[in-house]
């Protein structure tokens, strides 16, 4: 594994788009700690915005870690804690609330994707982009399981249920994929707001042809242009090598 602490270059935005009043949506961009998020709250007026932040919240506390593994119990403990302000409130108002997750962490030369719900998180590699996140929704098990085509999918009335968020439950249920970071990788964290009016190739192509925050800044006004119909947040993390990127990134603490 490559200990050299590569720099990177984020930047994210936020906007509750065209039709939507509140902005239920909220993000963290923390390269100093190692950690990008964004989360997509979902529970009716003002509830999903107070869910978001809860893991928004709860997540900037987490501080410098002292390994990556370090960084990934902590980033656990700090969404159980949410999770359980969460329930507390939807306890207390007597409805159901809660957020989606995606996160990227990232240090010692390696990097963790963890979500849970419909937000997504891409990596654009050697010109090409994937989908690292797998949406937990209705529509995506049919996939799995051949019943319904991708045709078919675009269009399922139930297409935007999720099965799986923070908050919903007392036990959390989070995904994840590992891997190393390689210089040149371009991560892109999104809630569906992004995706339901932005191809993957259109992601790509904003990604690689501009800095951080010009890319979010396009992305953002192609969705506005689209009709916006959902809240859009957007965070894109770009990995520079040994001898460009203003900030080297979080690396191993000294004993």
């Amino acid at each position: 594994m490559n200990n050299v602490a590569l720099p990177f270059e984020s930047f994210g935005v936020s906007h509750r788009g065209c039709v939507r009043e509140l902005n239920e949506d909220s993000y963290l961009v923390e390269p100093e700690t190692g950690l990008w998020v964004v989360a997509d709250g979902m529970g009716g007026h003002d509830a999903g915005e107070v869910a978001s932040a809860s893991i928004v919240d709860h997540l900037a506390t987490i501080g410098i870690a002292s390994s990556a593994p370090d960084l990934r119990a902590r980033f656990e403990d700090r969404l159980s804690r949410a999770n359980a302000e969460i329930r507390r409130i939807s306890q207390s108002r007597g409805v159901t609330i809660g957020s989606t997750v995606a996160a990227l962490l990232a240090m010692d030369g390696r990097f963790a994707c963890l979500w849970a719900g419909d937000s997504r998180v891409y990596l654009i590699r050697n010109a090409s982009i994937s989908q690292i996140s797998r949406d937990h929704t209705e529509v995506q098990e049919l996939l799995d399981k051949g019943m319904i085509s991708a045709a078919e999918a675009l269009a399922w009335p139930r297409r935007n249920v999720i099965t799986h968020a923070v908050g919903v439950s007392d036990e959390i249920v989070i995904d994840f994929q590992q891997g190393e970071i390689m210089p040149g990788d371009i991560f892109v964290l999104s809630t569906d707001g992004l995706t339901a009016h932005v191809t993957d190739a259109e992601i790509e192509a904003a990604a690689v042809s501009a800095t951080p925050q010009t890319a979010c800044e396009n992305l953002l006004q192609m969705v506005l242009a689209r009709g916006g119909t959902d809240n859009v947040t957007i965070v894109l993390v770009k990995i520079g090598d040994e001898h460009n990127g203003a900030y080297p990134g979080p690396s191993r603490a000294e004993d």
